[in-house]
């Protein structure tokens, strides 16, 4: 039987194929999405290009078409432009086919243009790089050959399979279809696991979407982010510098009403605020459904009702003009989900009003605050006094 370099026993060609596999998400966590795409730290140039030259040698994937992609998914998120959305193509497309999404989309012109600038420019990205992006890998298995022998070839199979599937699919794909959130962002992005270990954190999708420009992506205690922890190894060997972290929300006790800081506050931990509406008035929605579906005397099945959950929860611009009808005959039939809902939509006003001024915004957010107090609710009423303390 023909061998390579290294005799490795079976345990060997495990735990080598699982390395390099790490390394690779590592290169794209920290080094394309990050770093390059949200610039969310600076990276030493030695760590830099050899994240660059690694990308290279194990996927053929260039950094501007790359970054390109992921800021237009940003900017264009869950619409007929995002170039890889389940809600739009599918979540089978997604999942399986997400690197023929990527190459696809790469062919747009006007997309690397608008999308991909402050990407690297040099002689090894103009002559290597990008004009020669997939003799990378016919290098890595050559190496893996000359290494491994035959079972060289498996290695290097699952390497080209393992960016395709878990970052193209698994990320794109399960990241946005199911899980867990802990932000209302205005996607359907979610937090597959707690732990993001395999995909060096980007398991925690829910919370990236919600802070797009943050170097760490963990928000919550039980939470873990293992690309997180390789930045500050980084940080602490003078290799990487930390731009932007998700901002900690603090409280203010006493506060009578709201004021420019609690505004601040709000807009800046939108998503949060929304999140934490649904959960304060959880009982509540549960309680006036269940209402609901008896007055309705069985015209209200589990699936509508699940239906109605979704829309209460959903920006009114988002729904179409079917689903917008079926919620407001729901809605005219509880004057507490009517208030709830519309106080809800008109919370959210406050930072999608971009040409008010922070006077103005400030007045609709107290506005908002004492007509929750005195809706009678005693949920919501109790939300707006937390809100106040909002710092």
């Amino acid at each position: 039987m023909l061998m390579g370099i290294l005799d490795l026993p079976w345990w060997g060609y495990v735990l080598e194929t699982l390395v390099v596999t790490h390394i690779t998400i590592v290169a794209v966590t920290v080094y394309l999405h990050r770093h390059s795409a949200h610039r969310a730290l600076d990276l030493h140039p030695v760590v830099s290009h050899f994240f660059r030259f690694w990308l290279w040698l194990t996927t053929g994937m260039v950094t501007k078409e790359w970054t390109a992609i992921h800021r237009k998914h940003h900017a264009r998120v869950e619409t007929a432009e995002d170039p890889h959305s389940p809600m739009i193509v599918g979540i089978r497309k997604v999942l399986w086919q997400g690197t023929e999404l990527y190459r696809a989309e790469s062919k747009n012109l006007e997309t690397m243009e608008k999308y991909g600038h402050g990407t690297p420019d040099d002689w090894l990205e103009r002559n290597l790089y990008t004009r020669f992006s997939w003799q990378g890998v016919a290098v890595l298995m050559i190496i893996n050959l000359a290494l491994f022998g035959p079972i060289g070839l498996t290695i290097w199979a699952i390497q080209m399979a393992w960016i395709p599937f878990f970052a193209a699919g698994v990320i794109n794909g399960i990241g946005h279809y199911w899980g867990y959130r802990n932000y209302a962002c205005e996607d359907t992005s979610r937090n597959i696991v707690p732990i993001g270990i395999l995909i060096g954190g980007e398991e925690l999708h829910n919370n990236h979407h919600a802070y797009g420009t943050s170097a760490k992506f963990s928000a919550k205690w039980y939470e873990f982010d293992i690309g997180w922890g390789y930045i500050r190894m980084f940080q602490a060997l003078g290799l990487a510098d930390v731009r932007r972290v998700a901002p900690k929300l603090k409280m203010e006790s006493g506060k009578s009403a709201p004021d420019l800081e609690t505004l601040q506050a709000v807009i800046t931990h939108r998503y949060a605020v929304l999140t934490n509406y649904a959960r304060s008035l959880k009982a509540t929605y549960r309680i006036e459904l269940a209402s609901l579906k008896e007055r309705s005397k069985g015209a209200l099945d589990g699936e509508s009702l699940h239906r109605l959950k979704v829309w209460l929860h959903s920006d009114a611009k988002a729904l179409g003009d079917g689903e917008r009808a079926k919620l407001e005959t729901a809605l005219a039939e509880s004057k507490v989900l009517q208030t709830i809902y519309a106080m809800r939509q008109e919370l959210a006003a406050v930072w999608e009003r971009s040409t008010e001024s922070r006077e103005q915004l400030l007045q609709r957010l107290q506005d908002w605050c004492s007509r929750a107090e005195a809706s009678g609710i005693p949920p919501l009423a109790r939300f707006s006094k937390n809100l106040r303390q909002f710092a």
